[in-house]
């Protein structure tokens, strides 16, 4: 490093020379001062030496994360045993509607999702079908028939004196079934609850269980099946008394829109005293069918049961093969019915109930609800026709057409 020179004046000393007392001229002293230069006492970091290639340093960065996923992985292994996933997930993503379904006790849990399917809606009455049951109606001059039909699809419907009050005979029971599975939804009663057959609710007329002895026990799905299956009056009757009694009942079906449909005997009831329309009973099945009133499972259950119905003399018979129907009917002898849900193999469903008053026992009825069910099938097979579908034929000069039915 350079030296510098540094010259320093005596205080007295002036730009000018200065001059001693015999006038001679004398060159004052100079002062040289050597400046070092001060070294920095700041402590300087050790100098790191960084990899200078580049699969080096993407190594150590994939090595720290590497070692960074071990460690979460290693809390995560610990922390998650202690908690439940499944609830934890579920507080994030149903947060919302939870709190809404605190204000609102009346809505379902959201363990237990419920579908919400649309009501049908009924749009124009089918005025063909309808002229149609008047012409069947002027062959049997002493039956006095009503009936009430509707598309599942469109909602079009038939309603032909549908809406008076008649004797329900053992339609009686299809209001009851969903009525019972209504409650097994809401878990007031159980499928394997046991219900005693005792002298109060042991019936003559249909069913096997009053020749079964008192006091026996059956679980209240095998009640609710021969109630329908095999029309068991006794069977009727359990579920009545266990599912509050006819006051109960009458006050649900008036809940559910059913205005004619009213229980005021317990089975069994010859004399007609329990009333309903088909306009009630089509409506009411419809609204199963679309999954109000009862969960789809108890749905599922009630339609299995009603396709098991033995007595196929009323509406199956004007079904074609293929066809199913879910269907309860009724017979008191003054009046005969059937009411049932139908499934043609096209994919349409349609729901239809024809009930009759008749002099006693005369099978003019039968064959009238028949002719009912088969025009009403026909017309519900083909009034929609469907659109032509072309296929290639192998051979140009003889193509095809398939139309579908």
């Amino acid at each position: 490093m350079r030296r510098q020179k540094l010259t320093v004046l005596p205080k007295k000393a002036t730009k000018a020379k200065i001059e001693s007392r015999d006038s001679t001229p004398i060159t004052p002293p100079t002062l040289t001062v050597v400046a070092k230069p001060v070294e920095s006492r700041s402590l300087r970091r050790p100098s790191q030496k960084r990899p200078s290639n580049p699969l080096m340093i993407i190594f150590l960065y994939l090595l720290r994360l590497g070692i960074a996923g071990v460690a979460l992985g290693a809390i995560a292994g610990t922390v998650l045993p202690l908690v439940n996933p499944t609830r934890f997930f579920n507080a994030l993503s149903f947060s919302a509607p939870l709190a809404k379904t605190a204000e609102k006790p009346t809505l379902q849990p959201t363990t237990s999702p419920v579908i919400v399917t649309p009501s049908l809606q009924l749009t124009q009455e089918i005025a063909p079908l309808k002229s149609k049951f008047n012409e069947i109606t002027a062959k049997y001059p002493t039956l006095k028939p009503q009936a009430f039909f509707v598309d599942m699809d469109n909602g079009n419907y038939v309603n032909f004196k549908g809406n008076a009050p008649i004797a329900a005979a053992s339609t009686i029971k299809i209001p009851i079934l969903v009525a019972f599975f209504q409650d097994v939804d809401a878990e007031k009663i159980h499928l394997d609850e046991k219900l005693t057959a005792d002298k109060t609710v042991i019936a003559s007329g249909s069913g096997d269980l009053q020749y079964q002895g008192i006091n026996q026990q059956y679980s209240s799905l095998d009640i609710a099946t021969k109630m329908i299956i095999i029309s068991d009056n006794t069977a009727t009757n359990m579920l009545i008394r266990r599912l509050g009694g006819k006051e109960a009942l009458n006050q649900r079906f008036k809940d559910w829109g059913m205005s004619a449909t009213v229980i005021n005997n317990i089975l069994p009831d010859l004399e007609g005293t329990n009333t309903t329309s088909s306009q009630d009973l089509t409506l009411l099945l419809a609204k199963v069918s679309q999954g109000e009133l009862i969960s789809l499972k108890s749905r599922d259950r009630l339609l299995k049961i009603m396709q098991e119905t033995k007595t196929r003399t009323l509406l199956p018979q004007g079904l074609e093969k293929g066809a199913t129907i879910a269907h309860k009917t009724g017979d008191i002898g003054s009046v005969l019915g059937d009411s049932g849900i139908v499934d043609i193999p096209t994919g349409k469903r349609y729901i239809g109930t024809v009930l009759t008053q008749r002099p006693h026992n005369d099978d003019a009825g039968r064959k009238l609800i028949q002719e009912f069910s088969r025009t009403a099938y026909q017309h519900f097979k083909w009034y929609l026709p469907r659109p032509m579908i072309k296929t290639t034929s192998p051979n140009p000069a003889t193509p095809r057409n398939n139309e579908a039915n």
